[in-house]
């Protein structure tokens, strides 16, 4: 799916992409190989389970960037509720030594629209972090 591509519902037609960054408790750098991996494969499961889809996701040794079109039925906040929530249990689950952290994730989160930048801008923002 592109950025542009509205999802239809019964009664509506939207298009909402959110930008979401979100870090780990004490912006710990424990999102690395495996771990990240397996984050990657939560959050694709996740969105499609809650009828988002994925349209860039990075995801940094110490925080995520996740840009995500979404029906108009979810907040921003239940979206991150819910990936933050699923994501936490399984990766400690998974990985023991995640439950040294008081919790995986921070309270926290950044969201933004593509209200005032294009949606292109926020993909080549989120696809440079690796070369900052």
């Amino acid at each position: 799916m592109t950025e542009n591509q509205y999802k239809r519902k019964h009664t509506s037609v939207s298009l909402i992409n959110y930008h979401f960054v979100f870090c780990p408790k004490r912006r710990k750098k424990v999102l690395v190989n495996d771990v990240g991996r397996r984050l990657e494969e939560i959050i694709y499961q996740k969105a499609k389970e809650l009828e988002c889809d994925v349209l860039t996701l990075e995801i940094m040794p110490d925080h995520v960037h996740l840009f995500i079109s979404c029906p108009p039925t979810l907040a921003p906040h239940q979206i991150m509720f819910r990936i933050k929530g699923a994501s936490s249990r399984l990766l400690r689950k998974e990985f023991p030594h995640l439950l040294r952290l008081p919790s995986l994730w921070t309270r926290s989160y950044y969201c933004g629209t593509a209200g005032h930048v294009s949606s292109e801008t926020i993909k080549k923002y989120i696809a440079n972090q690796h070369t900052l």
